[in-house]
C-alpha cells in the first residue's frame, strides 16, 4: 500500500496517520513459513524539520517449530516500527536498512513493514526463550522435565570412578 503524503511533506510537525495489513504467507524463514495470519501495522508518519519520520507498531502472531526441542508453538509478536523517509538516496552503496526512498510522495508501507519484520525476526525460532531442547542422548524433550540418563563422566575421572567400584 502507498501512503501519500504531499500533505504534509512542504508542513514542518504535520503528520499522517496510517494503518496496513499485509499477507506475508509466502515469507520463508529457514524450512518454514511462520507468518500465516496477516501483519498489521498503525502509526504515523511526521515531518519532523523537513525529515519525515515514521513511527508505529507491528503486530502477528508466529507459526513455527522450534530449532532446540522440535514442538510446533504459536506466539504473538508485537515490533516497534521506525524508519526514515527520504526523497532520494544519497548513497545508495551505504545505505542504511532503516531509511526508505519516497516513491514520488508515498511511502510504500509493504515495503516497511516486510523489512521491519525480517530484520526483527530471531535467527533461530524457539518455543519460550528459555526452552531446554532435546536430551543429546534419548532425545526427550527436556521442557517436560528431566530424562533418566546418567550424567556423563569427564573422562579425565574414570580412573576414579573404577576405584569407587572396586570397594
Amino acid at each position: 500500500m502507498l501512503l501519500g503524503l504531499s500533505k504534509i511533506i512542504d508542513c514542518p510537525g504535520a503528520e499522517v496517520p496510517f494503518t496496513n495489513s499485509v499477507d506475508l504467507r509466502d515469507l520463508r524463514f529457514g524450512n518454514c513459513f511462520p507468518v500465516t495470519e496477516p501483519v498489521e501495522a498503525s502509526g504515523t508518519v511526521r515531518n519532523t524539520a523537513g525529515v519525515m519520520v515514521l513511527k508505529g507498531s507491528l503486530t502477528t502472531r508466529l507459526h513455527g517449530v522450534c530449532d532446540r526441542c522440535a514442538r510446533e508453538f504459536q506466539r504473538d509478536l508485537l515490533l516497534p516500527m521506525e524508519a526514515v523517509l527520504v526523497t532520494e538516496l544519497s548513497d545508495e552503496d551505504n545505505e542504511d536498512e532503516w531509511v526508505f526512498q519516497l516513491e514520488g510522495d508515498s511511502a510504500d508501507l509493504d515495503d516497511i513493514m516486510t523489512t521491519t519484520l525480517v530484520l526483527n525476526m530471531d535467527s533461530k525460532l524457539l518455543c519460550e526463550p528459555n526452552c531446554k531442547g532435546l536430551c543429546c542422548r534419548c532425545g526427550a524433550n527436556l521442557n517436560d522435565g528431566p530424562c533418566n540418563c546418567e550424567p556423563e563422566m569427564d573422562p579425565r575421572f574414570a580412573a576414579l570412578k573404577q576405584l569407587l567400584k572396586d570397594k
